[in-house]
């Protein structure tokens, strides 16, 4: 379970402190809402260690997070661009996802695997900037399956799609949340993106958190 209570963070334009409290369990969805400069990126740089709080705690399971550079987060990130080396091969841009000491003998069969499981088996040798729109998030998903890190954030990762690839990425991004026990966070103002994943979800109102709590759509498995 990741945990925020009472994380404090404000800034330098502001004239209050944004306070954000919120749970999000594993092989779900949270979603987090609300309009355009309410905080929502200040939320997930904050958890992804990008910017450091005034106060609070950001717990995973046991383990206090608020001590711990970016890179040493249990935490992947997904965002509205793909985020690839458009030089590179589809299979190299997920191979970054690996840690640098992997054996050179494991890196293609892991790279397969990762590329087979977003339903992409036969791109590995493909230019990324020959790729769609689509086929670039998947790639991305996969780089994120190679890092397994337990904690996914996601900033508006669907917004740059058409809403057939949309309903597309969707759903397996669910299925790989439920599948690895990822503890998912979507920030996203597409009320269908919220409604069609979040099995929970808060608004940020007044620099605040507040949780829907008749909210029931989704779910753990």
């Amino acid at each position: 379970m990741l945990v925020l209570e009472e994380l404090s963070y404000r800034h330098s334009r502001q004239s209050r402190d944004y306070v954000f409290t919120m749970a999000a369990g594993p092989g779900q969805i949270t979603a987090v809402s609300g309009p355009s400069g309410s905080g929502k990126s200040t939320l997930l740089d904050l958890i992804a260690g990008f910017l450091l709080p005034q106060s609070g705690v950001i717990r995973l399971d046991d383990a206090d997070l608020v001590p711990l550079p970016p890179e040493a987060r249990p935490v992947s990130i997904l965002f509205q661009s793909d985020m690839l080396f458009e030089h590179l091969s589809a299979g190299k841009n997920v191979a970054l996802g690996l840690p640098a000491d992997t054996p050179r003998a494991e890196v293609q069969p892991k790279v397969a695997a990762a590329l087979a499981e977003v339903g992409l088996p036969d791109i590995g040798s493909q230019r990324a900037s020959t790729l769609s729109g689509g086929q670039k998030q998947r790639v991305a998903l996969a780089r994120t399956l190679l890092r397994a890190r337990p904690v996914l954030l996601l900033d508006e990762p669907f917004s740059a799609l058409d809403d057939d690839t949309r309903a597309i990425v969707r759903e397996l991004v669910q299925a790989l949340t439920r599948r690895h026990r990822w503890t998912t966070i979507l920030v996203s103002h597409h009320g269908d993106d919220v409604e069609a994943l979040a099995a929970r979800h808060y608004r940020i109102e007044g620099e605040r958190l507040k949780e829907d709590v008749d909210w029931g759509r989704g779910g753990s498995t």
